[in-house]
């Protein structure tokens, strides 16, 4: 019996962009699934009415891929694969395996020889490189920066120095509860005249993107307090 196929199902980074975030195909692919590896199952149930799910939720089977269940040694993930079913994987926000679990997932459905097929929906560190009129042609996501100061100025300073080597540009998280800290120390470390793209609660009714250099970020500093934000460095 052939294998099924995997979904990734990106799932809305701001509540109330649902609508806006579905594609008539992804309806129609999770109209299909009756199985899902979630990292958050209350989200993924939520996702699925919001994005018109007929099936009753009570037929759906829901594996848990929260923090402390990803144990790739559990057979569960993969049975109904194996058994020809097709299975939707889902992180708590965004894309699965971007900046969120589930490249794990994935690497093990290439090796058992299952399909992976990717499904459009919203990335915010694609959505915030689309916004800052920075090189999209070469860049690269740090992920988080390391949270000792020293460490941490250390970083900006190597990232700072690579975006003009390479003309590329650096992207990079904060938890969203650190943003203030971090954006002092880009402020404080960075060259007056590279660029800093801050992009905060992306497709939500609060979103702010704007791009200038740091002397002028250093004459009005942004409150970033606990909203998701993505950071991103260019120095033409």
């Amino acid at each position: 019996m052939p294998y099924g196929t995997l979904y990734l199902i990106p799932v809305p980074i701001a509540e109330e962009a649902a609508a806006q975030s579905f594609t008539p195909y992804l309806v129609d692919t999770i109209n299909s699934i009756k199985e899902y590896i979630v990292e958050n199952e209350k989200t993924a149930r939520k996702f699925l009415k919001l994005a018109g799910l007929k099936t009753p939720q009570s037929e759906l089977i829901i594996h848990d891929y929260s923090k402390h269940n990803r144990d790739m040694g559990k057979a569960d993930f993969f049975k109904g694969l194996q058994a020809g079913n097709d299975v939707g994987l889902m992180s708590e926000a965004g894309c699965p395996g971007i900046a969120d679990p589930g490249a794990e997932i994935v690497d093990k459905a290439h090796r058992m020889g299952i399909k992976v097929v990717p499904l459009v929906g919203p990335s915010s560190i694609l959505l915030a490189l689309m916004a800052s009129g920075f090189n999209g042609q070469s860049f690269t996501f740090h992920g988080y920066l390391p949270i000792d100061k020293v460490q941490r100025s250390k970083k900006i300073k190597e990232l700072e120095s690579q975006a003009i080597k390479l003309d590329q540009t650096q992207l990079f998280i904060e938890t969203p509860f650190r943003n203030n800290p971090m954006l002092e120390e880009i402020l404080k470390t960075a060259n007056p005249k590279t660029k800093l793209c801050i992009a905060c609660d992306l497709t939500s009714a609060t979103e702010f993107v704007q791009t200038k250099s740091i002397a002028e970020w250093q004459k009005k500093v942004p409150e970033l307090h606990k909203r998701p934000t993505i950071f991103l460095l260019f120095h033409q």
